[in-house]
């Protein structure tokens, strides 16, 4: 658009702006509802040029567009608003501090989702036949590609919006599938056409900068963005399939804060943990499935004991999110730099914590459990569906019965259940049935009379839940349980004397969130179904 880009000129502190709003004659907004903000008019602009000139479009208001703005010194720019809308313009004089944050936010509930920009697509007759872009072409210097990549910015938009952990887009015979991990759980919201599937992997590729001209080989990169202000990472990967490529982006938000307090812990389970991880030396084991929240846990924990006087060093694959004031290396099988090179080098870099991304083998395990015997304290995960199976893990690695025992201070199993959408989730009565899968006997003191089901509604996009929290089993090493694992004794036998001992299983700390009102009986049985 036409208009012209000027210097931003903010109030004097000392100045009140609703007695120049008085002074002036111009109406003050104190807060905005963004229900009310007409979207037409912001998507016409671009982010970086209204959070220049500091003017956001609001809305229609008695034959007048009503504008935005912290300063007087916007009158002459809104002249030029007034010739490119083509409407009266009204200004209103907002808080200065609260400008930014407004423009940000606007963009972001304006954003048009994929299947909205699709259709928009086909009616203006954009749809393009895969062909008209040639190989090897920069999609972002062709004007015709410029479709797709509205389209791919939406869907990234979209599934941050939504808080998608990942977008899956896959190529059939007679369609192109694109689906989004939200909350655990893929689900289909647009289906663009098959003729695109060329293009939306050559878009995305040239994004990760990644070879477009290489279709036979899988390939891996990284698409840094921003959007209203929020720094994302969006790790791509591709590979080949029958009818074309396959993409996978995994989507992280730079600005994570990480706290044991927002992990979903009961309050037990929490302040054991928090006096395990103190311990210095020993290791401690997180395991569950991929997607279980395993990371996010164990970041959590290096947050907590992070400090100047602690030397803490990771080993990951890939780094996903960067942690400050600890070292974090990438392993690298390309050049022989797997997880067991690494900590054998670590060894020699001074740690007191050892964070290892996930024990997978012998040599790696056992250059672990030499680093707890030496005086560090090691973090790992391993992939096992409940806290004793870890055990029987490292011995079918290879990992002497005894080592493996006097190593371990402690092992947590963890899962990601859905919470209940907080606006719409239904009260109802339990049968005697359902109560007596709940075990509610053990849990009488949680219990109120009523739970709670899923039902949708606008908020939640009509799935019932919205957001995820985690159910725990947390398991302390004691002289008992490393007597059983010296003598070999199986899991089963391992679980049977921590549970009589007190421990918690994942299906108990399940169902006391269930009966907290939390989650549902459904989504605890849907990812805890053993015991």
């Amino acid at each position: 658009m036409g208009i012209r880009r000027v210097a931003s000129v903010s109030l004097e502190e000392d100045v009140s702006l609703v007695e120049q709003a008085k002074a002036v004659g111009l109406p003050f907004l104190e807060a905005l509802n963004l229900d009310e903000l007409d979207a037409q008019f912001i998507r016409q602009l671009s982010l970086g040029l209204v959070r220049e000139q500091m003017a956001l479009p609001l809305w229609i208001k008695d034959g007048h567009l009503e504008v935005a703005i912290a300063s007087t010194d916007r009158f002459q720019l809104l002249d030029e608003y007034r010739i490119f809308f083509g409407h009266p313009i009204q200004p209103v004089l907002v808080p200065a501090k609260a400008l930014p944050e407004w423009i940000n936010q606007a963009f972001d509930r304006a954003t048009q989702s994929a299947s909205d920009v699709m259709e928009e697509m086909e009616r203006d007759g954009e749809v393009e036949r895969e062909g008209e872009i040639l190989v090897g072409e920069d999609l972002l210097d062709n004007p015709q590609a410029a479709p797709i990549v509205r389209f791919v910015n939406s869907l990234l938009s979209q599934a941050i919006k939504q808080k998608a952990s990942d977008i899956h887009i896959e190529p059939f015979e007679k369609g192109l599938s694109v689906r989004m991990r939200v909350d655990g759980v893929l689900q289909q919201d647009v289906q663009p056409p098959r003729a695109w599937k060329g293009q939306l992997a050559s878009r995305i590729k040239v994004m990760s900068f990644l070879d477009i001209a290489k279709k036979n080989v899988p390939q891996d990169g990284r698409i840094r963005t921003r959007m209203a202000g929020r720094e994302i990472d969006i790790r791509v990967s591709t590979m080949p399939v029958r009818h074309g490529e396959r993409v996978v982006m995994r989507i992280l938000e730079k600005q994570t804060n990480f706290s044991l307090d927002g992990v979903g812990m009961a309050v037990d389970t929490l302040e054991t943990f928090r006096e395990i991880i103190k311990i210095p030396y020993g290791i401690i084991l997180v395991c569950g499935p991929t997607g279980s929240g395993k990371t996010t846990t164990l970041y959590s924990a290096l947050s907590e004991i992070n400090s100047p006087d602690k030397n803490i060093l990771t080993i990951e694959d890939p780094i996903e999110y960067e942690l400050a004031g600890i070292g974090q290396t990438q392993v690298n099988h390309k050049i022989g730099l797997d997880f067991a090179r690494v900590v054998r080098a670590h060894l020699r870099q001074d740690p007191d914590v050892i964070l290892i991304g996930e024990t997978r083998d012998k040599e790696t395990a056992e250059n672990a459990i030499q680093a707890s015997l030496t005086g560090h304290l090691v973090f790992s995960t391993i992939h096992t569906n409940d806290s004793p199976t870890a055990f029987t893990r490292l011995i079918d690695m290879g990992i002497e019965p005894f080592l493996v025992a006097t190593s371990l201070t402690a092992v947590l199993a963890q899962r990601l259940v859905r919470r209940l959408c907080e606006h719409c989730k239904t009260p109802y009565q339990p049968s005697d049935s359902e109560l007596a899968k709940m075990d509610i006997d053990q849990h009488m003191h949680y219990y109120s009379g009523i739970l709670y089901k899923a039902k949708g509604c606008p908020e939640c996009s009509n799935k019932g839940y919205s957001g995820r929290m985690g159910i725990y089993e947390l398991m302390i090493v004691d002289e008992d349980i490393r007597r059983m694992v010296a003598q070999g004794k199986d899991a089963a036998e391992i679980m049977q004397l921590c549970v009589s001992k007190g421990m918690r299983t994942l299906r108990g700390d399940g169902m006391i969130k269930v009966l907290q009102g939390f989650t549902s009986m459904d989504e605890i049985f849907r990812v805890a179904s053993g015991g």
